[in-house]
């Protein structure tokens, strides 16, 4: 029974999708991040209690990296992706192809076998485009400089470069889990404000973020000691 209440639990995921989906058509931008925040809670939580209570033994009908991944991809991409084009803060032809390579390279990333590495990483950056979106929102750079990230972090998916899951890469996760806590804190707290310019929470991003994209790249220039 507990292992069939952690799929239920991850399940809430798609109604938090579907809370973010309705204040983004509303521009209800700092809901919208509330919501898909709550959302990354949940798919933070959700793993650690699959492995506790086996799901894959204990509840074998439902398959759990199916449903974690239909709603990653609502949460991490298509929701992020649409508020970046509603946002205004592309000109012309920019917003549009800005969606297009979010959802068409996530798509292709999130079918890939290979997107894990043996330490539990990710192999590629791993379509974290609430992440990207929220930061975005808080700092409003200008729209070249956003059509150069996303650019740059689609070719990212799809080269071996290493990103780390703050969970459930083992090396450095007493500075990652932290890290990945604090961005949480600072990505609510600036929702919570408007994206308020003034607010701190803007240099918590910045640095929680940088660390959290550089450090599996960061591992892999300072490989471990046998």
């Amino acid at each position: 029974m507990q292992a069939l209440f952690v799929h239920l639990f991850t399940a809430t995921g798609a109604v938090f999708a579907m809370l973010a989906m309705l204040a983004a058509v509303d521009e209800k931008w700092d809901l919208m991040f509330l919501w898909l925040v709550v959302a990354f809670v949940v798919d933070g939580i959700d793993g650690p209690l699959a492995r506790r209570f086996n799901v894959k033994e204990y509840a074998p009908a439902f398959d759990g990296v199916l449903l974690d991944l239909i709603i990653d991809y609502l949460t991490y991409v298509f929701i992020p992706a649409f508020a970046l084009f509603k946002s205004g803060l592309f000109e012309g032809w920019t917003g549009w192809f800005v969606i297009i390579v979010i959802t068409f390279a996530s798509a292709m990333y999130f079918a890939d076998t290979r997107m894990k590495t043996k330490d539990n990483s990710f192999s590629g950056f791993p379509g974290c485009w609430n992440m990207v979106a929220l930061v975005v929102f808080a700092l409003e750079p200008n729209f070249w400089i956003i059509l150069v990230l996303v650019s740059a972090l689609a070719i990212a998916m799809f080269v071996p470069l290493k990103f780390i899951h703050p969970v459930r890469t083992a090396r450095w996760r007493a500075v990652s889990f932290p890290m990945a806590l604090a961005w949480t804190f600072f990505a609510g707290w600036a929702a919570w404000v408007d994206f308020d310019p003034q607010s701190w929470a803007h240099w918590g991003l910045v640095v929680t973020s940088l660390y959290l994209l550089f450090a599996g790249v960061a591992q892999q220039l300072m490989p471990e000691k046998q």
